[in-house]
């Protein structure tokens, strides 16, 4: 139950809409609600910012859509991650209202417009790494978040990223998503003044190590400012960014 979820239900028992009793019911799923092979957390979105999200893999599409239906009685934009093509179907099989974007992977159930505030800047190295850009950006919009997308702008040819030196500079925050070498996130630390969240992705050679170069290059970056998720990670980068954009509205 989100904050104004909670502000309505105790609105309802002030005006006599509904009963001591129906309210304690209601409260009583908090903070998580146990289906058996999973506890349900009601109560993130009240501590966390955001609604607890679903990670498909290792998951049947039966307990994926009952885990969903359960968290969309509470939240709009219900995330399931890393959800396949058939979990997909098979929740818009069941009525799940939802939206599937194949190239992030990403399920989003009951989606509802939120009021974007902000501005977060999504910066993909190459179009091998859009997947991962794609959900970064997504999911960070679900959140309630301004989000503008820069595609292929990684080290290899500068002069694309320079092109929107500008836009970099208005960002609250900005996810830099980069295979290979990783270089990008310590090229735009180094252009401006905004936290970076790094994101390193599998894309690569062989000896990228799947995504392991990247990694412990970001970790090592000589800028500041840099924060770096794990591999693949779009998801987490999103919620780091969203923190600090809400944060950063908020104090505006």
């Amino acid at each position: 139950m989100d904050k104004e979820r909670a502000r309505r239900l105790l609105d309802d028992v002030q005006a006599g809409r509904v009963g001591v009793e129906a309210a304690l019911a209601r409260l009583g799923g908090l903070p998580y609600e146990d289906l058996g092979f999973a506890k349900v957390d009601l109560h993130r979105a009240l501590r966390a910012g955001g609604a607890e999200a679903i990670f498909c893999p290792g998951k049947t599409p039966e307990q994926v859509i009952a885990i969903a239906r359960r968290l969309a009685v509470e939240h709009g934009n219900v995330l399931a991650t890393r959800c396949a093509p058939e979990t997909a179907a098979a929740a818009e099989r069941a009525g799940l209202p939802c939206v599937y974007h194949p190239t992030a992977r990403l399920l989003v159930v009951r989606p509802e417009p939120r009021e974007a505030v902000g501005l977060i800047v999504v910066a993909a190295a190459g179009t091998a790494d859009l997947p991962v850009a794609d959900e970064a950006a997504l999911v960070a919009e679900a959140l309630g978040n301004r989000v503008e997308r820069l595609n292929d702008c990684g080290v290899a040819g500068l002069h694309r990223l320079l092109a929107h030196r500008e836009l970099l500079a208005e960002a609250n925050v900005i996810v830099a998503v980069a295979g290979m070498e990783g270089a990008l996130p310590s090229v735009v630390a180094g252009l401006v003044d905004r936290p970076v969240v790094a994101v390193p992705t599998s894309v690569g050679y062989g000896t990228s190590l799947d995504g392991l170069a990247a990694l412990l290059a970001m970790l090592n970056s000589c800028a500041p400012g840099v924060s770096v998720v794990n591999i693949d990670n779009g998801y987490g980068a999103a919620h780091q960014a969203s923190q600090i954009n809400r944060l950063v509205a908020k104090i505006r």
